[in-house]
């Protein structure tokens, strides 16, 4: 009897904290939308020099790279539950940041707040491994994949508040973005006061018990490192080319709103398969569901390279996003799987180092190269990555049957 009342309790306690976190992810992920969407054109009101009009995009990638690490130090350290309030906090700050740099015209004030808002990000992406924590199996991958659908939401929640907000502050264009940007993160905040830890004896875990593997024996483990290669790869390369979307759909004679249109629809292609990715980690493996999201990458990769009308851009760039999707969650899946209790932080943080480090560093290298070689040599650049990381995925679900 007593057994049962605990795990009916556990099972309580997972269930209002899988609750929480689809809410925050569904408001903290709206910080991202907003900062892609208005970086470039609040960049080219404020830079000296146009050349550094997308500067603000990329620091808001690097924000996100480099505060990984920290993210998921402090949360080892001090909880979760410290560690996303910490960040919401974060998250307030840059919004209001942002916003001061518009009202005053200061590009650097401008870079600084969306660099906050990335390490805001930092936090919330690693809310998708707070709900798999302690979980196992088929449960740990239908956890991701519903916090990952709050995803959804925020896609939805960004663009819609760029519109009705842009111009809230008069005579300054965008300043209520991002002040509205703030305001989802101060609700953030309040919602993740109602996160709560796990206490079960057998996943207790104290701040100092700095158990398990190191950093380097991580890395030297092949189960790790292919959950991370497959997310580095799955996240890589949709942003590789998801940046360059726009200005190849421009540049071959479509209009703006078509550009944000394609944009649109690889949002929401991304995170609403989410509702049955979970569901089909749980059947097929979360090797095979990564496998797949980079097979249908590379399908994207291909229909963008058979024409250049409207409806291969749009084609396209769906496919890449249900790939990404795929990809991400099941790559997400197999690193929870790879590490223990007590290698958690070290092992996400590790993992979300590498993969926002690539998303940043490409982030920076996209647009150059499309404006150098062009949208062609962009898609045919995708097909080595996904090959090195299938084989090896291949091979491993071939000796999961």
């Amino acid at each position: 009897m007593m057994t049962q009342t605990i795990d009916t309790t556990e099972t309580a306690g997972f269930r209002r904290n899988l609750t929480v976190l689809i809410l925050a992810q569904s408001l903290g992920a709206a910080s991202g939308p907003i900062v892609i969407s208005l970086g470039g054109l609040v960049g080219q009101d404020l830079a000296t020099d146009p050349a550094l009009a997308t500067l603000p995009v990329s620091i808001y990638n690097l924000g996100l790279a480099l505060g990984a690490v920290p993210a998921a130090w402090i949360m080892r350290q001090y909880g979760r539950r410290s560690g996303y309030l910490l960040g919401a906090m974060i998250g307030v700050l840059s919004g209001l940041v942002a916003a001061g740099a518009i009202s005053f015209g200061t590009f650097t004030f401008f870079c600084m707040g969306t660099f906050l808002a990335g390490l805001y990000a930092s936090y919330v992406q690693s809310y998708r491994f707070a709900a798999a924590d302690g979980r196992e199996g088929a449960d740990r991958g239908r956890a991701i994949s519903w916090v990952m659908v709050g995803g959804l939401v925020a896609a939805i929640i960004g663009p819609q508040l760029v519109i009705a907000t842009r111009d809230a502050v008069p005579g300054v264009p965008f300043a209520g973005s991002f002040l509205s940007q703030a305001a989802l993160a101060l609700i953030a905040f309040f919602v993740l006061t109602r996160l709560r830890g796990r206490h079960s004896a057998a996943t207790a875990q104290t701040p100092s018990d700095d158990g398990g593997r190191n950093v380097l024996q991580l890395l030297a483990s092949p189960k790790y490192m292919l959950g991370v290669t497959a997310g580095v790869v799955s996240y890589g390369l949709m942003s590789f080319v998801m940046t360059a979307a726009p200005l190849a759909m421009v540049g071959c004679g479509h209009s703006i709103d078509h550009a944000a249109w394609g944009i649109q629809w690889h949002v929401l292609a991304m995170f609403a398969p989410s509702l049955v990715t979970g569901k089909l980690i749980a059947r097929f493996g979360k090797e095979k569901v990564t496998a797949a999201g980079l097979i249908i990458i590379g399908i994207s990769g291909a229909v963008a390279l058979t024409g250049l009308d409207l409806r291969h851009f749009f084609i396209s760039l769906i496919l890449l996003g249900i790939g990404w999707n795929f990809g991400f969650i099941g790559a997400t899946a197999m690193v929870a799987a790879a590490h223990t209790e007590a290698e958690r932080g070290r092992a996400q943080g590790l993992n979300d180092f590498a993969v926002f480090g690539a998303v940043a560093a490409l982030s920076f290298f996209s647009g150059a190269l499309m404006q150098a070689s062009g949208w062609h040599l962009i898609n045919l650049m995708m097909f080595p990555f996904i090959a090195i990381v299938l084989a090896p995925l291949v091979w491993q679900a071939a000796r999961c049957l």
